[in-house]
């Protein structure tokens, strides 16, 4: 009865006051998990231009993004370049580097990654990585030893290009169990543990759900006896979820369940498989999915 939990720091607010939170919390109830950082400028204001999208404006309203992430990381980036992350809040990311948690690389810039990253050249999207991983390794002091692509945003293009990085795996898409990614037939980057429980800012005013409502939905989709992976977010779980989620992590213990980096979910057998475009309820836009194998 295993849950691979993994956090997602995407913004200055999230590393400053969220990601200590959660630690904590997490340390408090000796739970090991997955943290995967990004550690470049902030610009996530700049998601603001997507606000002609209905889905993402219904998205935003229906999460109440401002309480959510705060005005000031709604601002972040839309008039000045944004703050960089590890030089301003290196004291809390070498915290995190203190711990047993894993260390991953998330992004060097957030918002650029899940805007563009499908759209950048090799090179380009090689050198946002490599500065994020460089950045993690030299502030917390130990090597990142797996990566999660922003917003699930990863295509079989990029799959290949974090070779070099040795990653152990790889958390860059939704789907039902760990596989290794072919590319026409090769293997193609690390193997692949992908997320299969909704986060909190998919299920919050879906189906009337309430914040009250949240946690309890969630696991609502807990596969009993199979795979789970859940994605906490330094920003929601770290702050005004916080509560919520530590009571939530509390009634999941006493049920028995455990919370464990996901790299004590790899097999020692792991399928192949491949990656394709999809759409979730509650996410605005496509993320990278499992695509289901024939047969």
């Amino acid at each position: 009865m295993k849950i691979g939990l993994r956090v997602d720091v995407d913004t200055y607010r999230g590393t400053r006051s969220g990601l200590p939170r959660l630690q904590e919390a997490l340390d408090q109830r000796g739970i090991r998990a997955s943290f995967f950082l990004s550690v470049g400028p902030d610009n996530m204001g700049r998601h603001l231009r997507r606000l002609v999208r209905p889905t993402f404006l219904f998205k935003m309203l229906r999460s109440r993004a401002s309480s959510l992430y705060g005005l000031e990381v709604l601002r972040r980036g839309t008039l000045w370049p944004g703050p960089i992350i590890h030089r301003r809040l290196g004291w809390s990311i070498r915290r995190l580097g203190d711990s047993a948690h894993e260390i991953g690389t998330h992004a060097w810039d957030h918002h650029l990654w899940q805007v563009k990253a499908h759209r950048m050249s090799a090179a380009r999207v090689t050198d946002q990585i490599e500065r994020a991983h460089e950045a993690i390794a030299l502030t917390t002091g130990r090597m990142p030893t797996c990566i999660a692509a922003p917003g699930w945003r990863c295509t079989e293009e990029i799959l290949g290009l974090r070779d070099q990085f040795g990653y152990i795996y790889a958390s860059d898409c939704r789907g039902s169990d760990v596989f290794q990614p072919l590319v026409n037939g090769e293997s193609a980057g690390p193997l692949q543990v992908p997320v299969n429980l909704p986060t909190w800012d998919e299920v919050i005013g879906l189906d009337k759900c309430t914040k009250i409502d949240a946690f309890p939905t969630i696991a609502s989709h807990i596969n009993h006896g199979g795979f789970n992976v859940l994605t906490a977010h330094a920003e929601c779980e770290g702050g005004v979820a916080a509560h919520d989620f530590e009571q939530f992590l509390d009634v999941m213990l006493d049920q028995g369940w455990s919370f464990v980096p996901l790299s004590e979910l790899i097999p020692d057998d792991v399928p192949t498989g491949s990656l394709t475009k999809g759409w979730i309820p509650g996410r605005d836009g496509w993320v990278s999915i499992q695509a289901i194998q024939p047969g």
